[in-house]
């Protein structure tokens, strides 16, 4: 039976100066949309699951633009909410060579901003899901999201439903008289899966050490918890990264070759596709196989334009295998 995974999060605006431009260059911007959440559940649709993503959208033409654009990417869209008016968006000037990528915010006041517990029937959403997935942002952008999400959270733990958080934050989103500190534990705790870098669990959780020692003592703090992963970037240049795979199980320190990416076409978004990856390879493999697969997920979004990832379950699995030919498929 197919699975299926419901995802929960802001979705924005993406916009871009054609190609390498820098802003000060730009006549015009290229538009996509994207949200991290949002992009796990299209990487997951692209492997052939089931999914689903819940968000809150503006009633208007933007509203129902991105709408279209869920749908267009295999999405259920039944559980997309609409009200106010303004969408969050993004300006992104992509970087190249030895020239940082530079990203700019306009979320404050969104539609999903605004978004309350009420208004989420969670164990409707939920009621034929494998899988429920969160990220770290979603409970940084207002005191309603955070409640939301935690309910969802609650809820998916009722059913008996897997759930992943991807809780690496950043500290200058939270500006609604909460931490990190204060509200991320409180979730985490919940999750059968926590993805997050070793930088993270020292910030959030007040630990010290380094991977394998973070990832024990989570699990002995929450023992819901019974994966700790992360993924570990050795940066060159704009252009050319080395990634690869670690988790703790509980029981082994599983580790993946490094994967070399030479020449970077878009890494926005590399970090959800490396979550789906993980998600759809523990609903279908064993834990170093689930970790090699999301690995090759990663590695292969640099490839591709835009937020979310789109390649096919026989392209990760020709990496993951180690085909790094890129040789035409006839």
């Amino acid at each position: 039976m197919t699975k299926k995974v419901i995802t929960f999060g802001e979705v924005m605006m993406r916009l871009s100066p054609p190609g390498y431009e820098k802003f000060s260059q730009a006549s015009h911007f290229e538009l996509v949309y994207g949200g991290g959440e949002a992009n796990v559940a299209i990487s997951c649709a692209y492997l052939g699951m089931k999914a689903a993503h819940v968000t809150r959208f503006p009633d208007n033409a933007l509203g129902k633009a991105a709408t279209q654009f869920l749908r267009k990417h295999w999405l259920s869209t039944e559980h997309v909410l609409y009200g106010d008016q303004m969408m969050g968006k993004y300006f992104l000037e992509k970087g190249a060579v030895h020239r940082p990528s530079e990203v700019i915010y306009e979320r404050e006041g969104s539609s999903f901003s605004l978004i309350e517990p009420a208004m989420i029937n969670w164990e409707d959403v939920l009621k034929d899901a494998d899988w429920f997935h969160w990220t770290g942002i979603t409970p940084a952008i207002s005191e309603g999201a955070a409640k939301c999400c935690l309910e969802a959270i609650k809820t998916a733990n009722k059913l008996g439903i897997m759930v992943s958080g991807d809780i690496n934050s950043r500290s200058n989103m939270w500006k609604y008289g909460k931490s990190m500190q204060q509200i991320i534990p409180n979730l985490a705790q919940h999750c059968d899966v926590i993805i997050c870098s070793s930088s993270g669990m020292r910030e959030m959780f007040g630990l010290e050490g380094k991977f394998q020692s973070l990832a024990e003592q989570i699990i002995t703090l929450y023992p819901k918890v019974n994966k700790v992963v992360k993924k570990t970037r050795t940066t060159l240049s704009a252009s050319h990264h080395q990634i690869k795979g670690k988790m703790w199980n509980g029981e082994e320190y599983i580790k993946t070759d490094k994967l070399n990416i030479t020449h970077i076409i878009d890494r926005v978004g590399t970090g959800d596709a490396f979550a789906a990856g993980l998600i759809y390879g523990l609903l279908h493999f064993d834990d170093e196989q689930a970790l090699d697969f999301a690995t090759a997920a990663c590695a292969l979004k640099h490839t591709v334009p835009g937020d979310v990832n789109t390649v096919s379950l026989e392209n990760v699995q020709s990496l993951m295998e180690g085909d790094t030919s890129g040789a035409i498929k006839r």
